[in-house]
Parts: structure tokens; C-alpha cells; sequence
């Protein structure tokens, strides 16, 4: 089948023999129709519609402009404890945590992969056993609480300690409650736990997901 010669219009690809038709774009729905030539057997393909949602800050940079920070730190402090969803591609949640630091706050970032018990691991003395390679004696090493050791580190002037845990749908609803309930133990703790992936950045109050307060609309 012979391609058809297509060109670029804006942010959407669109063949040459339709541009035309698409010189005014629609910001919120933009639909194209691609025609198929016929083949040399005689056969043709029926035509396709094709419909991508676009929004405005697809083309002045979505990426570099968010228009929802002043909401994401007003969150940040009313809820103290929140569930981020990023997008799968990444990058996005760095924006959201520079906001932070320009605050004054500081991090402590975690994988909730072997976190263990996050009890234990943030806010008690716990016990560490490193590998012995098969040749040295099994021992064991106790380190200070994770929050506590960071909070007796902060500067005078900092605001507060974001405790950043990355992977934290891996994460039982249990040790969740305990993240959410972590900022009222810590009066100076923030938490942001990565629980999944979106088609963009959203986030809700922990104390929704791990169950210890209706969700909205419920």
C-alpha cells in the first residue's frame, strides 16, 4: 500500500490531504480523518476516525508549567500525609518535590521495598543483621529510628522532614495506616507515598487509601 505524505501541524500528525481541513485546532477534542489510498489489487481500507483529547498545556509545555502546585502544597499541609500516582514515563513527581524544598522542608527518601516494619524502622531503635558471606559469625547491628535520628539533624530554620517512600504499593493497608498516622506521632513529618501509576499526576490524602476515613463521594 503507498503511504500517503503526511505533515506536521502543531503537535498532531496529519496527512497533507486533510490539513487543510484542520487549520482551526480544537484545545479539548481534535478529531482527523485519515483516507486510505487503494492498493494495486484493488482493494481499500475504509476510513478511520481517529479522536486525541488535547488540552492547553500540551502546547505551551505541560511539563515545565504546573498549574496545580499552590493546590499540591496546600494539600501538603492540611493533609500532611498524601498518595501520590505519577505517570509511568517518571520525571513528573520532581517538580512537585523542588516545590517542597524551596518550602524549607527536607527528605528522607525510602523504598518500601525491604523497609521491613515501618514501626520499627522509623520511629524505634531496630536491629539490622548484615550478610556473614557463609564464612563470619551472624551478627547483629542496632541503628537509632530513621524520623527521629533525621529530625535531631534539621536546621534551626527548616520547616519540616518529608519522608519520600517510593514503591509504596508494594505496601500492606496496615503499614499504610501507619504512614498516615506518622505526621500526628511527628508533628514536623510530612509523608508522600508513590502508591501506583496514572496518566497524570494526582494524588489523594493517605487516610483515604489505607481506609481510615471514607473517600470522597462515598
Amino acid at each position: 500500500m503507498a503511504s500517503a505524505a503526511c505533515s506536521y501541524h502543531g503537535t498532531v500528525l496529519l496527512p497533507s490531504s486533510t490539513l487543510q481541513q484542520h487549520q482551526r485546532l480544537n484545545f479539548h477534542n481534535i478529531k482527523m480523518t485519515r483516507k486510505q489510498r487503494y492498493t494495486a489489487g484493488g482493494r481499500h481500507c475504509n476510513n478511520t476516525n481517529v479522536t486525541c483529547n488535547v488540552s492547553l498545556e500540551d502546547f505551551i509545555g505541560g511539563d515545565l508549567i504546573k498549574f496545580d502546585l499552590g493546590q499540591w502544597l496546600s494539600d501538603v499541609e492540611e493533609h500532611k500525609a498524601l498518595a501520590i500516582y505519577s505517570p509511568h514515563e517518571g520525571g513528573y513527581e520532581g517538580r512537585y518535590l523542588n516545590r517542597l524544598r524551596y518550602q524549607g522542608y527536607y527528605f528522607l527518601d525510602l523504598t518500601a521495598r525491604g523497609l521491613g516494619d515501618p514501626e520499627t524502622t522509623l520511629t524505634k531503635f531496630h536491629p539490622v543483621c548484615p550478610p556473614h558471606v557463609g564464612k563470619q559469625p551472624i551478627a547483629r547491628w542496632y541503628f537509632p529510628p530513621e524520623v527521629d535520628y533525621r529530625l535531631s539533624l534539621l536546621p534551626p530554620n527548616a520547616k519540616g522532614l518529608v519522608v519520600w517512600i517510593i514503591e509504596a504499593k508494594v505496601l500492606s493497608k496496615a503499614e499504610l495506616q501507619f504512614l498516615a498516622l506518622l505526621p500526628t506521632l511527628r508533628p514536623k513529618v510530612r509523608v508522600i507515598a508513590e502508591c501506583g501509576n496514572w496518566r497524570k499526576f494526582i494524588w489523594k490524602p493517605l487516610k483515604e487509601i489505607s481506609g481510615l476515613q471514607p473517600q470522597e463521594g462515598v
